[in-house]
């Protein structure tokens, strides 16, 4: 049998678990960002920093392509902050596509290569977030949906 004391000290305890968040898991937080993307250069074996990557949706009605947001790949080939997420009413849906201005990255390199740019079109369906990456070369080019 416990004592006062030790028992004192287990019932209080116990009970400063659920503070220290030790007792229940945290809910999940949702992604700050809806759609991020990644460049890995293939003839290097690297990523691929500094690339322009241009993000439009586009617009049934009118028929065309309406500019969202452009950035630049960072020193890891990534841009992670397409689409930001504002709670389920912030979700974007829709047909999007990403530019990736390749001209300018093989240039500096002085390299030539066949694609001054790549289109990848894709359609987000629901709120979760999507990862559009590309693997690419000087004459080619591969996509697919990460994660």
């Amino acid at each position: 049998m416990l004592n006062f004391p030790m028992k004192t000290l287990l019932i209080t305890l116990l009970s400063l678990l659920p503070l220290l968040g030790l007792a229940q898991q945290k809910p999940q937080t949702p992604p700050a960002y809806q759609l991020s993307t990644h460049i890995l250069d293939i003839n290097q074996g690297l990523p691929a920093a500094g690339v322009t990557v241009r993000l439009e949706k586009y617009d049934p009605a009118k028929k065309t392509w309406m500019a969202v947001a452009e950035k630049t790949t960072d020193a890891a080939g990534r841009i992670g902050d397409f689409l930001p997420t504002a709670g389920k009413d912030g979700t974007q849906q829709g047909i999007f596509k990403l530019t990736f201005l390749t001209k300018p990255y093989f240039a500096a390199k002085k390299q030539e290569s066949f694609y001054p740019y790549i289109e990848v079109v894709f359609e987000l369906t629901d709120g979760a977030h999507y990862h559009v990456p590309i693997t690419l070369s000087a004459f080619g080019y591969s996509t697919y949906r990460g994660s």
